[in-house]
């Protein structure tokens, strides 16, 4: 096995408190030690399609254009409801009259743009963009619309935007199913036998930051954007 991963995930606090644990040695990793590498989900699903990473958190979206090169764990994954991406706008319009509209998005390959084009696949000019500059190219005019997450979707209004959408909400209605929006993904050359140990460490750093939740508060706070 190698000695050390180099390990990518979001400063997002559900990512920060599984990966407490792994980054800590607070588990039975395996004999491996993991380098972690702290990006926004889109910066992570572009350093997985260059194959830069060992072990990595990817959008769901993602997922089909990497697959090749690495391997879905079976722990780690995250499944939301009532959560979903939020299309916002000055002005409360009807989604669909956007069509040809300039849209601010959180990247190509989110699972936050799989799910608009699902909804209307006849939007196409999409401005990418980090997540949290998202409002204010909103405001500005820069973009017609914008497609937000993380916390966004709860200072929306607070910014005098509308709610044209929930994602979210459109896709359980209509499939009765969670969104599936990020995954933990293996470098496949690593082995089997290393994989198997990353998932094992992964599944029991799960565990452990639930049985022991106030260990990872500080990490949590100290990251950026945690």
């Amino acid at each position: 096995m190698n000695d050390t991963l180099t390990l990518g995930f979001s400063p997002c606090p559900n990512d920060t408190f599984m990966f407490y644990p792994l980054v800590h040695g607070l588990v039975d990793t395996g004999g491996l030690a993991y380098k972690e590498r702290l990006e926004d989900v889109e910066t992570l699903n572009l350093l997985a399609l260059k194959g830069e990473l060992d072990v990595s958190k990817v959008s769901y979206a993602a997922l089909g254009h990497i697959r090749d090169e690495y391997a879905l764990l079976r722990a780690g994954s995250a499944l939301g409801r009532g959560c979903g991406p939020l299309l916002v706008a000055k002005d409360n319009i009807d989604p669909r009259e956007l069509a040809g509209g300039t849209i601010a998005v959180p990247g190509r390959y989110t699972t936050a743009l799989l799910l608009l084009r699902l909804f209307d696949p006849t939007l196409a000019n999409f401005l990418v963009m980090p997540f949290n500059e998202i409002m204010d190219a909103v405001l500005s005019g820069d973009a017609d619309a914008g497609l937000i997450i993380h916390e966004s979707r709860f200072t929306y209004q607070g910014f005098g935007l509308h709610k044209l959408i929930d994602l979210g909400e459109w896709w359980e209605g209509k499939t009765g199913l969670p969104i599936p929006l990020g995954g933990i993904v293996a470098r496949r050359s690593l082995g089997s036998e290393t994989i198997a140990a990353v998932e094992r460490a992964l599944r029991d750093g799960v565990a452990y930051a639930r049985t022991h939740p106030d260990e990872a508060a500080s990490y949590i706070c100290d990251r950026p954007g945690g």
